[in-house]
């Protein structure tokens, strides 16, 4: 499998060198030639595989530069650590299937794909005996599972930026309290939206990018995607196995569009209308809610939310989209992507009819989200974190009678205590990972949200990461 890039100047690669050159040289995002279909005699045939099984023939059908083998031991090993012998359980309550991601080693859906990234750079960097520095932001939860993944590994160090003072207190801790050596956290005086265009401009630095071999974690890789795909599939198996049912809705709390992409590339994978509504759920920073209401993508400013990790506007899977919706045109995409970095805006309002076939969207305000954890709770003794809640009220709106709704469940609720106390009065049970991690050690360096500030200092601790070649 070839991959190529959104913007069209870059030579297609194979998956791995895809996996470790992260954001495309020509500042485009990496794309496979070809999405394969699945037909009903292969989903048949996959309905009694565990999640690493099934994991592994959805990766393998983009995957053809990692032997068997290897690849069945990496994902097995990427799902070991996960509390939930089934990675990802499915509990109904109500009209809705809740579909808990959230039984990783950082209790968010980050780590369904950042265990396996984490373990792939440790194969292919021992494979070549190479290293790498790796550099990522976060809203809240990547830069937590993206540490855990690669955490003690020897050939890589982490540098993850996160808006100070703008994430959870335990999301803070998360990352702040690991303490290996080969993990730097950087707290920016800034949101997360300044810390995704720094990342941007660091890796649209080639001679930087390869003097220093940057390596990307967040969803801009591929990898990313590709890993969160399999749940899609996997609800899918299990609704039209135990439920006999030929078609299903999911709803996906989403503000940076990866998880959302990679429903839509689950659905164009399956039989026509085997997923039949994708549906979008934001916060009140609603940029991609205006984009499938009225197709204004425009920037506004960062509102802080009781679901932070969704605090975002620039969505940075937002152009790999953007592609499919241009036919595939990459001179059309690259052309956009240059307006929206100019002007801070793009108007697709000429494309809503296909917008609208490939998405539905529902914007939720603060007040909502607490009446819904409240009212959920109340009614089937359940707690949602404040994404899962965004996504819950989005399914409510948007439900159809007699039609299956998946709702991904991004977070356990205890990494939002003050939000769910809020609303049901109570803190969340803590799990054992978390007890008593506010009182935890932790080492942070806040800077400027200034490029060659973060640049400098990367540079001043990535330089004994370096190995002789």
């Amino acid at each position: 499998m070839q991959y190529f890039s959104t913007r069209g100047e870059t030579a297609p690669v194979s998956f791995t060198k895809a996996v470790m050159m992260g954001l495309a040289e020509d500042g485009g995002l990496l794309l496979p030639r070809t999405i394969p279909r699945i037909g009903n005699e292969t989903l048949s045939s996959w309905e009694n595989l565990s999640y690493a099984e099934l994991a592994f023939e959805v990766m393998s059908r983009f995957i053809d530069d990692i032997p068997e083998n290897d690849l069945k031991a990496l994902i097995n090993r990427s799902y070991a650590s996960f509390e939930a012998e089934d990675v990802a359980p499915l509990v109904h309550h109500g009209d809705l299937h809740i579909l808990e991601l959230f039984h990783g080693p950082t209790l968010a859906f980050k780590d369904i794909a950042l265990q396996f990234l984490g373990n792939l750079f440790e194969y292919l960097l021992e494979k070549d005996d190479k290293v790498l520095n790796i550099i990522g932001a976060t809203s809240g939860d990547t830069g937590s599972a993206a540490i855990y993944g690669v955490r003690g590994k020897e050939r890589i160090r982490i540098f993850i930026l996160h808006p100070h003072n703008r994430v959870s207190p335990v999301q803070e801790k998360q990352m702040t309290s690991i303490l290996d050596d080969n993990v730097f956290n950087i707290a920016i005086e800034g949101s997360f939206d300044d810390g995704q265009a720094i990342v941007k401009k660091i890796f649209g630095d080639l001679d930087l990018k390869k003097e220093y071999s940057l390596g990307a974690i967040n969803s801009i890789n591929w990898a990313r995607v590709l890993a969160q795909v399999v749940y899609y599939i996997y609800s899918y198996l299990h609704v039209r196995t135990h439920e006999k049912m030929p078609s299903m809705d999911f709803t996906v709390p989403t503000g940076n569009f990866g998880d959302i992409f990679a429903g839509y590339i689950a659905k164009r994978m399956l039989p026509e209308g085997a997923i039949r509504q994708l549906v979008l759920a934001t916060n009140q920073n609603d940029i991609l809610n205006r984009f499938v209401g009225a197709g204004d993508y425009s920037l506004s400013d960062v509102a802080m939310t009781t679901s932070p990790s969704m605090d975002i506007q620039a969505a940075s899977n937002f152009e790999r989209y953007l592609y499919y919706l241009m036919d595939s045109e990459a001179g059309k995409t690259k052309e956009l992507m240059e307006q929206f970095s100019q002007e801070g805006k793009i108007d697709l309002s000429d494309y809503l009819d296909q917008i609208r076939r490939d998405f539905s969207s529902v914007a939720v305000s603060n007040e909502e989200v607490s009446e819904t954890i409240s009212d959920f709770y109340n009614k089937y003794d359940y707690v949602l974190d404040p994404h899962t809640a965004v996504g819950v009220k989005a399914a409510g709106d948007k439900y159809t009678v007699g039609v299956p709704m998946v709702c991904l469940s991004t977070a356990h609720p205890a990494k939002f205590p003050d939000a769910v106390h809020d609303a049901i009065g109570r803190d969340p049970e803590v799990p054992p990972s978390i007890d008593g991690i506010l009182e935890r050690e932790s080492r942070c360096q806040v800077l400027a949200a200034d490029a060659k500030v973060i640049v400098q200092y990367i540079k001043d601790n990535a330089k004994t990461a370096q190995k002789e070649q």
